[in-house]
């Protein structure tokens, strides 16, 4: 009520010329978040965004002016955007995030955007993990629209040299940077294999000049804050200490911490980088509704793997993949500090883009909810797609949904699809040379030949028993069963021949795993990327039996730990104290929000 009596005094700021040439077209005023206290995700998520419309959207307007329009509590000069093309935008795809867009075309058209700091309108943000990913998923795609589109490059054309900077880095350079730190891991951990299993890393370390190479290590030593979030908590402290005092912002900034705050920004990075590269790369960006509920409950594990899948379960367990192999194959640093740093820092990388789902997630470890997310989670791999049945019930008609960029995509970004998915043929060629029973032919290109060999007779293998199913297994259900039961006999056979005469050890059998895993997935990208020369072959069933085997695997993988943290109860009583303290403090009664919707607490008092 207070803040709708100062109005009128907002109004006559369309007739002050604010800095000194034209009347504003759009005046911005702050907004106050009130959602930050529903759980930990949420303080989070009030905190960046009160930084964000607050300290940086004022000095965006002055002394940058380059603020432009970034959501709902701003005030246009109607006949101003009436009269120089309308404020309605051409395309729901490029200009999915229409609210900036409205600003690039006011300041284009010599229109001037101004911040007041004496008005601020109440706003809500998202509050579970699946909202917020939602939502920055939305804004990354919007970004990646914004950074190929014509809007960008004319203020780029138009602005002086100092504006055009503060453009790029308020706009489109944030995300830009985001992608390269993570790009940065990815070729510092492929240049990591590359040495290893090349031979170099073992010849470097022996050598004098590299034995403290210090230089570099303080350099991914500083790399390492970036990428555990720390620097995304910055401005935050800042506005925390300008309005209530540093020493509130230092036990705000520590209470974060604890309550895992680096891990939410680790796995938001995640998300940021897939959505935005993806939209560079292949198109695509659509309008994602997050609901903006003030509902906390219990996401199942089906739904956080439709969501999560490809942004960040496949991308951390590829790193990890290549943490193992380092860690098997390579030289450790010698100091203690770098090895914390270094090493570290990407484990607790992966660990989150594998776990954090998991970890925000209300009531995510209690025992009886992993068993209904179980029962859930093979219904819904196992169901067929099929025109109508939506990807929340079949795994199938979720596959192709997420193949949608891929079949409207250009050449160049078919092209460049296949290329990235070569990355995964790497560990092959340089893992079948360090095998035991390899050694004595470490030269040899017939090693590779060979190990293409048993890839193919495995995905043989695979076929004969996907075609067995569908023909025999309802008539000759014996014959299948024993076909099966050779198969297998054989299998490990061959394992222990090659154990008693050729030398094979376990350490073999895990390395030959990671070998060739990365192999089949690089296979499987391959074929999506010219799934109409597949469907031409007629492959393409067999393309998505092998995909849905990695998916199960993927979710064995992902779901083993969770399972075995769900049998000790008090790992259940820390996760909701640590999601909800402030909730706690407060006497909120969690046990009504964790309750389950409004339907299903009705039909438990019925029953």
């Amino acid at each position: 009520m207070e803040e709708a009596l100062k109005m009128r005094n907002l109004l006559e700021e369309f007739l002050e010329k604010h800095d000194g040439v034209r009347y504003p077209s759009i005046l911005g005023v702050r907004e106050h978040i009130f959602t930050g206290s529903v759980s930990s995700l949420a303080w989070f998520m009030s905190n960046q965004e009160t930084s964000f419309v607050t300290i940086g959207q004022r000095v965006l307007a002055n002394p940058l002016r380059v603020r432009f329009h970034y959501g709902h509590p701003d005030i246009f000069d109607r006949l101003f955007h009436l009269t120089r093309g309308g404020i309605s935008k051409a395309s729901k795809i490029i200009n999915l995030s229409e609210d900036i867009f409205a600003g690039f075309n006011s300041t284009l058209r010599e229109g001037n955007v101004t911040h007041h700091e004496y008005m601020q309108v109440g706003k809500g943000r998202d509050v579970g993990l699946n909202q917020i990913s939602l939502f920055e998923a939305k804004i990354a795609n919007g970004n990646g629209e914004q950074t190929l589109s014509r809007d960008i490059y004319r203020l780029g054309h138009r602005f002086d040299f100092f504006r055009m900077l503060s453009c790029y880095y308020t706009t489109i350079g944030f995300y830009f940077s985001t992608m390269i730190t993570v790009w940065t891991v990815y070729a510092f951990l492929y240049g990591r294999l590359y040495l290893v299993l090349s031979g170099l890393d073992a010849a470097l370390a022996t050598g004098k000049r590299f034995v403290h190479n210090t230089p570099l290590q303080v350099a991914l030593a500083s790399e390492s804050f970036v990428q555990l979030g720390f620097l995304m908590a910055l401005p935050m402290m800042m506005e925390i200490g300008l309005e209530r005092g540093f020493r509130t912002a230092l036990s705000d900034f520590v209470l974060m911490q604890l309550q895992l705050a680096s891990v939410f920004f680790t796995f938001s990075l995640g998300t940021k980088t897939h959505y935005y590269g993806r939209t560079l790369l292949h198109g695509g960006a659509e309008y994602r509704a997050t609901g903006r509920g003030f509902v906390v409950f219990h996401a199942k594990f089906a739904e956080n793997y439709r969501l999560y899948s490809r942004s960040h379960f496949v991308k951390g367990i590829e790193l990890m993949i290549l943490l193992v192999v380092y860690e098997i194959f390579g030289q450790t640093y010698r100091g203690a500090i770098t090895y914390i740093f270094i090493t570290v820092s990407m484990w607790f990388m992966v660990g989150t883009w594998l776990f954090a789902p998991f970890l925000f997630n209300p009531s995510g470890f209690e025992w009886q909810k992993i068993v209904d997310d179980w029962t859930d989670w093979n219904k819904w791999i196992s169901n067929r797609g099929g025109i109508g049945v939506a990807p929340e019930k079949s795994w199938e008609s979720w596959w192709d949904k997420e193949q949608g960029p891929l079949r409207h995509s250009g050449k160049r970004g078919t092209i460049l699809e296949i290329l990235l998915a070569l990355r995964f043929f790497i560990y092959q060629y340089g893992l079948v040379y360090h095998l035991n029973i390899t050694k004595q032919y470490n030269q040899s290109v017939l090693v590779y030949g060979f190990s293409w060999v048993v890839i193919l007779v495995m995905l043989l293998v695979m076929k004969t028993v996907s075609v067995g199913r569908r023909r025999f297994s309802a008539e000759f259900q014996l014959v299948f069963r024993l076909i099966k039961g050779l198969i297998f006999i054989t299998f490990i056979s061959i394992i222990i021949i090659l154990t008693a005469i050729a030398h094979m050890t376990v350490l073999d059998i895990f390395v030959c795993i990671l070998a060739f895993m990365p192999t089949g997935w690089g296979l499987l990208l391959i074929a999506q990327a010219i799934k109409p020369v597949v469907e031409m072959v007629g492959l393409w069933g067999s393309v998505k039996a092998l995909a849905r085997g990695y998916e199960i695997l993927m979710g064995l993988l992902l779901f083993t730990p969770i399972a075995f943290l769900a049998w000790f109860p008090f790992v259940s009583e820390f996760q909701t104290r640590m999601l909800f303290n402030q909730a706690f403090s407060r006497g909120l009664q969690i046990s009504r929000i964790l309750g389950g919707h409004k339907k299903d607490r009705a039909t438990r008092n019925k029953e």
